[in-house]
């Protein structure tokens, strides 16, 4: 069965940092590209960020590129969201999924909430 479980949400003030982390279990981690995506207030599901499975290859949504930064520890099987100059805009609902720009199975989320 496949279990993804994102950690490392909460609250933030603007400029501020956060690290979500997503714990992959069920399936061989290593051989599938993993992304984040966040749904924030009143607004659609927005793709934030993609790895391929060796780490040669990252995507990054326009709004976070030189901000966030995605990477993955195979040994451990799980994939990060490292999360720089938080901006309001930012606060979401951040998920993980197994896939590079669809998702075929996803974690519950982690909540990221950005205001002075």
């Amino acid at each position: 069965q496949v279990t993804l479980v994102e950690s490392g949400g909460g609250s933030a003030q603007p400029g501020g940092s956060l690290t979500l982390s997503c714990a992959a279990s069920g399936f061989t981690f290593g051989v599938y590209s993993m992304g984040w995506s966040r749904q924030g207030p009143g607004v659609g599901f927005e793709r934030v960020a993609a790895i391929d499975s060796d780490s040669t290859e990252t995507y990054y949504a326009d709004s976070v590129k030189d901000r966030f930064t995605i990477f993955r520890d195979n040994a451990k099987n799980i994939v990060y969201l490292q999360m720089n100059n938080l901006k309001p805009e930012d606060t979401a609902l951040y998920i993980c999924g197994r896939g590079w720009s669809t998702y075929d199975n996803w974690g519950q989320g982690t909540q990221v909430t950005v205001s002075s």
